[in-house]
């Protein structure tokens, strides 16, 4: 039997259900179902996440990631108070080791001020100390807005919430095919009732007046089902992480993160302490061959034949192939790691850290090599697509849901109670 729903929601990552959460919100009367192909909600990149609660100083102002962002993050931490899930403001310390970053620091510093992060500093190695006493510098921005916090227990929370309101989430249920329908008329010879959307999974059969597509590390092959494949592909990037031991966990007190470096598009390893006392250091990036293997050796055909053939990613990897060798090298080496991690918490020695978990981040990659950079969201008819959202899509997570589902009910022409 085809079962009917107003909207289907594919994905239960933190964005797919923050997304069914806002619309039931909005528009109580109506019936969502939302599709997870794995036995659980949030065991991709919501899983796997860190817990950082970023405050926005990284973003370029006005675009989607520095607005949602800090829209996002204190929807989070109003959400996380009224049901009773912990986080905390740490701070971050964003530390410049040598005279290269400094100028970098400044312009990082001119990003986050018109951002709006409240309480943003500009520390010198003396107040450094009295921040994180063992970590080493010249200078570096104090944000004290950074938090932590469990996103898997959010996620539980927003699924509670979406179950009570009467709206399934079913696990199990990988799509396989899209299909755009017209929809026959109710009586012989009348008028069909337009268009919808027929979502099959091998479980269950689902028509849907509209579909919002929020499925992470495999976003490109959903768009493709519906014929909107675009100039973009996933091309995953896995990060591994360390953890301190028990007696080095003093070593850090909240979060120490790199100056960014502009000749590549990602981070570089950090300190992370997390809501329950751990201490995650890392991660490296390096281009993964499985878009849901978590270990060193995970391989899948598919995955890596798929990122191989996208001209993208080679016309991406010339530029940085001195700092990608860099970067496998560190992944293949502890040592290397640890002489990362030393350039800013000097004490740190081999003995105290242990092999800790890893994530996959999707990365939307345009053909000609862009790495896409902003929060990326695409509209059709009768659906709408997540086509790039990663960090800190966990943070604005609420936010992206509102946006979404304020789209939705224009799009699909959904009944709302007062204003949407």
């Amino acid at each position: 039997m085809t079962e009917r729903y107003d909207v289907v929601v594919i994905g239960g990552g933190i964005v797919g259900l923050a997304t069914a959460h806002a619309l039931l919100e909005r528009a109580p009367a109506i019936s969502v179902a939302i599709l997870e192909k794995e036995p659980e909600i949030a065991m991709h990149q919501t899983g796997h996440n860190s817990g950082v609660m970023h405050s926005g100083l990284y973003y370029r102002p006005g675009s989607l990631k520095a607005r949602l962002c800090r829209e996002g993050k204190a929807e989070l931490e109003r959400f996380a108070d009224a049901h009773g899930i912990a986080w905390e403001r740490t701070g971050k310390l964003v530390v410049a080791v040598d005279q290269r970053d400094l100028p970098r620091l400044g312009e990082l510093e001119s990003r986050g001020r018109a951002n709006g992060i409240e309480g943003l500093e500009r520390v010198g190695a003396e107040r450094m100390r009295e921040i994180e006493p063992h970590v080493r510098g010249l200078a570096a921005l104090w944000v004290p807005e950074t938090g932590v916090i469990d996103y898997r227990q959010v996620a539980r929370a927003l699924a509670d919430e979406i179950r009570a309101a009467g709206s399934r989430i079913l696990t199990d249920h990988r799509v396989t095919a899209l299909r755009r329908v017209r929809l026959a008329p109710t009586v012989p010879g009348g008028r069909p009732r337009g268009r919808a959307w027929l979502v099959t999974t091998p479980r269950a059969t689902l028509l849907a007046r509209g579909v919002i597509a929020c499925a992470g590390l495999q976003s490109d092959r959903v768009a493709a089902m519906t014929g909107h494949a675009g100039r973009e592909r996933i091309v995953p990037f896995r990060g591994d992480y360390y953890h301190l031991r028990p007696a080095a966990r003093p070593l850090v007190r909240g979060l120490v993160y790199p100056v960014p470096d502009p000749a590549f598009p990602f981070l570089g390893v950090h300190f992370t302490r997390r809501p329950d006392g751990e201490v995650w250091a890392g991660p490296n990036a390096v281009p993964a061959f499985a878009r849901e293997g978590y270990r060193r050796l995970s391989f899948s055909p598919r995955d890596a034949a798929a990122s191989l053939a996208w001209p993208g990613l080679w016309r991406m990897a010339l530029p940085y192939v001195r700092t990608g060798l860099a970067e496998m090298w560190r992944d293949a080496s502890r040592t290397a790691f640890l002489r990362a991690l030393q350039r800013y918490v000097p004490d740190l020695r081999a003995g105290d850290l242990a092999f800790g978990p890893s994530g996959v981040r999707a990365q939307s990659l345009a053909i000609d090599g862009r790495l896409v950079d902003d929060f990326s969201l695409g509209e059709g008819d009768g659906i709408l697509h997540v086509r790039n959202a990663p960090s800190p899509a966990a943070t604005a997570s609420l936010a992206i849901g509102r946006m979404l589902a304020e789209r939705a009910i224009r799009l699909f022409e959904l009944p709302t109670k007062g204003p949407a």
